[in-house]
């Protein structure tokens, strides 16, 4: 994986928890993949990809109230 090691990794991720705080962690974590997610379905061009958008999970859920 790029030839870093554990301990390379180790330190990257000390250097980010110091940077940016352990309370902002999972935020930097969850959009990181949201744009992770969406650059893949723009490349593959998927639409059934699965998205956080709350209209996608109401209609999932209720599936007779189409917008």
């Amino acid at each position: 994986m790029f030839g870093l090691g554990t301990e390379e990794l180790v330190l990257i991720l000390i250097i980010v928890l110091v940077l940016f705080g352990a309370s902002r962690l999972p935020q930097l974590a969850k959009g990181l993949g949201q744009s992770v997610r969406e650059l893949r379905k723009g490349f593959t061009g998927d639409p059934n990809i699965e998205t956080d958008d709350k209209e996608n999970k109401k209609q999932q859920e209720n599936p007779e109230k189409k917008a």
